[in-house]
């Protein structure tokens, strides 16, 4: 349960590794190419998972590799318990999983049960079998389309020949399952059983929230990315969603050797979240509200506040993250005036405040570390990569910018490959044409280079990483203390205390305080602005 005294919140609830952990999302496509063909592998995530676990995270959360059409990017699947050729095999799988463990290293993958591709065996059954059959039971077929709008922008629902409509909320590649069918019950538990006997150590459920849709179908003509839509429209957060959740939670159960964990990406609001994460539910969601606090105190101990009380009292620890592969990444996100941060950015965008950008983004890092509960990572956050705010219109393959003729711009500008050393091709990332390309400004971001540099954003990670682990602030009670300035969080996460600076001035730590770690390598008891120090 959550107890709270005076200012002091405390997270209780049943042992868990997940509950403290730190996960590293990798999107394998632009992680790391080892046979040149300009795309991400599975070999080239093992190959760098030593430096995964030399950053100091626990676990590593692997974005789909399933063999795929690569409509949208990789979550448009075709073989469920298959590795896409361009990005690996089967034993490429097995050599991660055996590698990771051996690291400590605990390895998460993408369960996506909303839609398959449209060339699944599936959906291509579907369509020769016809109107009335059991094969088009698997999917959401009518004979009239609604008003229902594409999260990628346009209508919900695609003709097929034979007249009749599919539902797809994504791309029209990728039509959605429907859930009331049994058949498309037991082939998922298939699919768990199938990955589970594999080795790995549990599920991140894509579009956790948005697996039933209301069977009456109801008129609904606003955006589906509308503000509260999520939590209004009749295809997300419907209540059968959550008998989906309690059977896998039990069938994850079933394997003792380990503790198995279900993270489901859940975008509602934290009051809608934490029924997702009641005792025989998932073990953890994304904390979406987190996500997406302006640098504003008020708004970010608002949403601490909420999100330890709340997840405690079903519990569950809170979820902290700071950017994924479908957001604005943090460092340019942070580069805005405070509330004006555009949701895309491309050459003919505002651009961001770079330099601003990466201080905060320093500075939010440490914030989150220090916080009770688990963090997740996206890959290259470590590096203070920003989006690639200049990418042309030519270069996009994200489906939501064809589908919007260009007024989304899409989410490639955060999943450009990673630059692993400043003066090879690709940036180390391959020997051939990445599958985007990355900006200049990559270089000085490299890899490599900063792990030379005592003061660059990797190291300051690593640092933090260490320091959180040994310390065990990942667990026990957040107790927010006197602030010295409007603008400034503070609060007591024994033996450490943090200060935020948000503000236009310089604070003051107590004159008898040791500073442990700054997120301004040149602060010292004189804490700037857009700067976070931990401290005793």
């Amino acid at each position: 349960m959550t107890t709270t005294q005076g200012s002091a919140v405390t997270t209780g609830g049943d042992g868990g590794w997940w509950r403290t952990a730190v996960v590293y999302q990798v999107y394998p496509r632009s992680f790391a190419d080892t046979d040149g063909n300009g795309l991400g592998d599975l070999p080239g995530v093992t190959a760098h998972l030593d430096e995964l676990a030399a950053l100091g995270v626990d676990a590593v959360w692997l974005s789909p590799f399933y063999p795929s059409p690569q409509v949208d990017g990789g979550y448009d699947i075709s073989d469920l318990c298959g590795v896409d050729p361009l990005l690996g095999s089967l034993d490429d799988v097995d050599v991660l999983l055996t590698r990771a463990h051996a690291l400590g290293l605990r390895v998460i993958v993408d369960l996506v049960p909303n839609h398959t591709s449209s060339a699944h065996p599936w959906f291509q059954a579907a369509l020769a079998a016809g109107p009335g059959s059991p094969e088009r039971e698997r999917y959401h077929f009518r004979d009239e389309p609604t008003d229902w709008q594409s999260v990628f922008g346009g209508p919900a629902w695609t003709q097929v020949p034979d007249g009749q409509w599919y539902l797809h909320l994504f791309d029209s590649a990728q039509p959605d399952l429907n859930w009331s069918s049994e058949r498309v019950r037991a082939d998922y538990d298939d699919v768990l059983r199938f990955w589970l006997d594999r080795g790995v150590d549990g599920f991140r459920i894509d579009v956790g929230h948005g697996l039933v849709k209301d069977p009456t179908f109801p008129s609904y003509p606003g955006s589906p990315l509308a503000s509260g839509a999520k939590q209004q429209a009749p295809y997300w957060d419907q209540e059968g969603v959550h008998d989906l959740h309690r059977h896998w939670r039990s069938l994850a159960e079933t394997y003792a050797d380990r503790p198995r964990m279900l993270c489901g990406e859940v975008n509602v609001g934290v009051d809608r979240a934490v029924r997702y994460v009641r005792p025989d539910e998932l073990h953890q969601v994304f904390n979406w509200p987190f996500l997406v606090t302006h640098w504003e105190p008020a708004a970010l101990r608002a949403v601490v506040d909420e999100s330890i009380a709340a997840y405690g009292g079903v519990g569950a620890a809170p979820t902290w993250v700071l950017g994924n592969h479908d957001t604005l990444r943090a460092a340019s996100r942070f580069g805005y005036p405070v509330g004006e941060a555009p949701r895309r950015v491309g050459p003919r965008s505002v651009q961001p405040d770079v330099a601003l950008g990466l201080r905060r983004a320093r500075a939010a890092a440490l914030l989150m570390l220090a916080l009770p509960g688990s963090a997740y990572v996206y890959q290259g956050d470590e590096l203070g990569l920003g989006e690639h705010t200049m990418l042309a219109d030519a270069d996009r393959q994200d489906p939501a910018f064809a589908r919007t003729q260009g007024v989304d711009l899409g989410r490639d500008g955060c999943r450009v490959p990673m630059p692993w050393e400043a003066d090879a091709p690709a940036l180390g990332f391959s020997s051939g044409e990445p599958w985007l390309p990355q900006p200049e400004a990559y270089a000085a971001l490299a890899r490599d280079r900063q792990q030379a540099d005592p003061a660059s954003t990797l190291v300051l990670w690593t640092s933090a990483l260490r320091l959180r682990r040994d310390l065990g602030l990942g667990a026990g009670d957040l107790r927010w203390t006197s602030a010295p300035g409007e603008r400034v969080l503070t609060f007591d996460r024994s033996p450490v205390h943090v200060t935020a600076n948000l503000g236009d001035a310089d604070v003051r730590l107590p004159p008898d305080a040791e500073v442990l770690l700054s997120s301004d390598p040149d602060a010292g008891r004189d804490v700037p602005p857009d700067t976070t120090v931990w401290w005793r």
